[in-house]
């Protein structure tokens, strides 16, 4: 591959963090693992990790590195985390319109998460929460949904709805009633939203909650 000794052990470090962690290494944890203080001359490394088609990096996100490839197989095997795309924000409250149709652009952040949460990555993706209408549901505001990509969907699944006439979009639990839907919130003090039938598309299914931690006051 054309790897200095330090990029090797860079390189191993990086996967075996990633695989352990489920999260990939800082830019200050990678140098001191091959006794590397400066962080130009860790990314210069980096770089060279990149080109070699050993890591991907996003340079605008944080931690926006990850192990790729066939190398990546050899290194991480079974223990190696799902990546998923985490395409934006929904509302969980009153939706909220889109500047685009459907789903926001992916800027290429990702989540992380273990095998243990999510067995089979296919057609999945990610957004965060913003609002308190989901709460009995056990989803706050600032929490992340992790969707399955699916247009349908049962009374009582809990899913990213578009709402085409209005270019809309909010999470709530959804329930067909005749010629409209009911787009229906888990919070006691919030009242449901109704749809034309024709209006609703669904875009994906909850299948898992991944809490944000709150700060605990000083």
């Amino acid at each position: 591959m054309g790897l200095s000794d330090r990029q090797q052990k860079m390189y191993e470090f990086i996967s075996k963090f990633s695989r352990d962690k489920g999260r990939p290494p800082t830019i200050r944890e990678i140098g001191s693992s091959v006794g590397i203080s400066s962080t130009s001359v860790v990314n210069y490394n980096l770089n060279i990790l990149a080109r070699e088609g050993l890591i991907q990096r996003e340079k605008e996100v944080s931690r926006g590195l990850r192990v790729v490839g066939q190398q990546a197989k050899a290194f991480l095997g079974e223990f190696a985390p799902v990546q998923i795309p985490l395409l934006g924000k929904i509302a969980a409250g009153a939706p909220i319109p889109l500047p685009t149709e459907g789903m926001t652009k992916w800027d290429g952040e990702m989540i992380a998460l273990t095998r243990e949460l999510i067995p089979h990555e296919e057609g999945l993706f990610a957004l965060q929460v913003k609002g308190n209408s989901m709460i009995d549901a056990l989803i706050n505001d600032g929490d992340v949904v992790v969707m399955k990509k699916q247009d349908g969907a049962e009374n009582g699944d809990m899913c990213a709805v578009w709402l085409k006439d209005k270019n809309e979009t909010t999470l709530k639990r959804i329930y067909r009633e005749k010629n409209r839907v009911r787009l229906q919130p888990m919070n006691p003090t919030m009242k449901p939203f109704y749809a034309d039938a024709r209006d609703v598309r669904i875009q994906g299914k909850v299948v898992l909650v991944v809490r944000q931690l709150q700060k605990l006051p000083a």
